[in-house]
């Protein structure tokens, strides 16, 4: 069994260095937004997108044009790859059974990185990397580097400069110590609530640190832009993003942990989360109604990190020999899972499901009745076909959960 895996470490980089990884990461935010310009104006002369390899040819043209003789000075793989990842995303955003967000033009500092698929280098020994046309770099080692080097990702994270070499390795298919399959409900007021009555809280760590982010755009708002003050509140601001960012995928990272330790099939719901989060603005023509109450709800929804919880899951329980088994939220909240009622009057408030079928009035909280659907219909998936692990379905937890 052939697992992919990543290792990233802090580089060490002196002024030269930084100064080469910068434009590298300029170079490769520049072909992003040239290529999406470009693929944009396709759209609007009603023409489809050109492929990955049309925009290869596209990028020969710019590397020749006056004023981008730059691009030159940076390897073709880095920038061919910044156009490999506009086509993917144009791909999921066009998707019409999981639409992702259409891509964006890329700001400087958001985002900085580039990547290589060959020409690197990896020296466990001394904790470096070589990157074509910039050199060897070293890092900061915390473990060696295990498996087959695919490729290395250069990013930028507030000050510091990362390198993230991505891994494939040949193990024996696990063979997951539980026979346990659970499923849970995700939500806002109850981050994951599981079909055995556990249940985690939401983490909320934009909505405690949101005060202060706003204070210090404040400030910044009120500076002269480039100055050397907007620099430093600049910076403030991206340390506390990372901070939230850091804060967040170590909570996410220790729920799909537990879990994908002690549970062989883990079934939630399989969320729209784009279309969940949409913005109710509507148009002058057509304005959206309650805006304000939508927007704080949005933020709610993103700031629980779903995606990224899913995301880990997957993976971490095709390492432990498990699975992740999503199925479509439809009826999950509105459906008695005593008597089978289905009713929209079933859950008229968020915290108490109560069943309108006169002959069971089953009253339950309401993300544990969700919980509960969400399993039977996950169950109901894996008995519809083979169930390729071959676990048995009584739901109880070898330890822990």
């Amino acid at each position: 069994m052939i697992i992919r895996k990543a290792y990233k470490f802090r580089l060490k980089t002196n002024q030269t260095i930084a100064r080469k990884l910068s434009q590298f990461a300029g170079c490769s935010r520049l072909v992003w937004n040239k290529g999406l310009a470009f693929q944009k104006e396709r759209l609007n002369a009603k023409q489809s997108c050109l492929s990955y390899a049309g925009l290869t040819k596209e990028l020969t043209g710019w590397k020749k044009e006056e004023g981008l003789f730059f691009l030159k000075q940076v390897h073709s793989q880095a920038l061919q790859q910044s156009l490999k990842n506009l086509s993917q995303a144009l791909k999921e955003a066009f998707d019409k059974t999981n639409p992702k967000q259409f891509p964006k033009f890329k700001k400087k500092g958001q985002g900085d990185s580039f990547r290589y698929p060959q020409g690197f280098k990896v020296d466990n020994d001394n904790g470096r990397v070589f990157l074509p046309k910039i050199g060897w770099v070293r890092y900061n080692k915390s473990q060696d580097v295990v498996g087959e080097a695919k490729n290395v990702t250069v990013s930028k994270k507030g000050q510091h400069w990362f390198v993230s070499i991505q891994v494939e390795i040949d193990v024996e298919i696990p063979k997951h110590p539980s026979s346990s399959i659970i499923g849970g409900d995700l939500g806002v007021i109850r981050f994951l609530t599981l079909s055995n009555e556990k249940y985690y809280e939401p983490l909320n760590i934009f909505k405690k640190l949101k005060t202060k982010l706003a204070k210090l755009q404040k400030k910044l708002a009120k500076k002269e832009k480039f100055s050397n003050k907007w620099k430093k509140l600049k910076s403030k601001i991206t340390k506390l993003h990372i901070r939230i960012a850091n804060i967040r995928n170590d909570y996410l990272h220790k729920i799909s942990s537990e879990l994908s330790k002690n549970h062989a099939i883990v079934i939630l719901e399989d969320l729209k989360i784009v279309n969940m989060s949409k913005s109710a603005k509507g148009t002058v023509e057509n304005p959206g109604k309650n805006v304000k109450q939508k927007s704080g709800l949005n933020r709610a929804i993103l700031d629980q990190g779903w995606g990224e919880l899913i995301r880990q899951l997957e993976y971490k329980l095709a390492w432990n020999g498990g699975q992740l088994v999503q199925v479509n939220p439809r009826n999950t909240s509105r459906k008695c899972p005593k008597c089978n009622y289905i009713s929209a009057e079933n859950r008229k408030t968020q915290a108490v499901f109560k069943c309108q079928n006169s002959s069971c009035n089953y009253t339950a909280n309401a993300d544990k009745v969700a919980s509960l659907n969400i399993t039977e219909a996950g169950l109901a998936l894996i008995a519809s076909g083979e169930d390729p692990l071959g676990f048995s379905m009584n739901g109880e937890p070898t330890d822990g959960i």
